[in-house]
């Protein structure tokens, strides 16, 4: 089983392929499993990894009272330097999003480039999203340690379908790696949870993030992602966006073969590798 040490905490990972380095990131309450797919179908002309953030997966929970996602990219930070990655492009969805734009505001001379999907920013666009990012999202901790996450998420997903039909995407393989991974404990859901719900306190300078940008959604997405999409449309200095037709909330699930396409597609403008036609999906 692969590990790292990364700060005060072993890291977890999975390593495939030979080549140029890209480092995936999983969303919430998810594992590295999340990538499974585009790990090995980039295998062929890159060094994919993905491994589990603190608190989730196979890296488990660590002794710190609350966490934060400057925290999380601290980590990542001691995990690109520790398996002594040179300019990797990152990949990250959702959480991981917030993740790898945090790490690339901070040290964009370090990376080659940066895919942020399904993903927001750490400002407020309108009073809704401050309420259900900051608030009705601290609201699940409660009934979470009464009855459980999944019993949480899934009264969460009936909601945010009657609110948009397709933005949970397909839920069912959620389930699948949830059920095939570790079962995170209670305790590190709420520090997580609490680290998102707390990234409005993270400062990131957008217009600092030089490397090339990819920012793909699903089309199904909650308004406010989809406004944020706009926003690092309007912001990153070197962006291209782009729709992922028919997803929700996790674009890389729900439509792996166009995700990894546009992932394949990207890495080449960027120069990592020669465009090819093998394992697009």
């Amino acid at each position: 089983m692969p590990t790292v040490q990364t700060n005060d905490v072993e890291t977890y990972y999975e390593r495939r392929g030979d080549g140029p380095p890209i480092v995936f990131l999983h969303g919430a309450a998810l594992d590295h499993a999340q990538w499974a797919f585009q790990m090995d179908a980039l295998s062929d002309d890159y060094t994919t990894i993905a491994y589990d953030v603190r608190g989730h997966g196979r890296t488990g929970g660590s002794a710190v009272e609350a966490y934060s996602i400057d925290l999380f990219a601290d980590d990542l930070d001691a995990f690109v330097t520790a398996l002594d990655l040179e300019r990797p492009v990152l990949c990250g969805l959702s959480m991981g999003g917030c993740i790898a734009q945090t790490y690339a505001a901070r040290h964009p001379d370090r990376l080659a480039g940066l895919v942020l999907a399904d993903t927001f920013t750490p400002a407020f666009l309108t009073w809704g999203e401050r309420l259900q990012r900051s608030v009705l999202l601290r609201a699940t901790i409660p009934p979470v340690r009464l009855l459980g996450y999944e019993r949480v998420e899934r009264a969460m997903v009936w909601l945010h379908e009657r609110l948009r039909r397709g933005s949970s995407g397909d839920y069912g393989e959620i389930k699948r790696l949830r059920a095939e991974g570790p079962r995170m404990e209670t305790d590190e859901f709420a520090k997580v949870i609490r680290a998102v719900a707390r990234f409005d306190e993270t400062r990131v300078d957008l217009p600092s993030i030089t490397v090339p940008a990819l920012v793909l959604y699903g089309e199904n997405e909650p308004a406010f992602v989809r406004g944020h999409a706009s926003r690092l449309n309007a912001t990153l200095p070197d962006v291209t966006v782009r729709e992922v037709p028919g997803a929700g909330h996790a674009s890389n699930l729900d439509d792996p073969e166009f995700f990894t396409r546009a992932v394949r597609e990207f890495l080449a403008d960027v120069g990592r590798a020669p465009r090819t036609d093998a394992s697009d999906g």
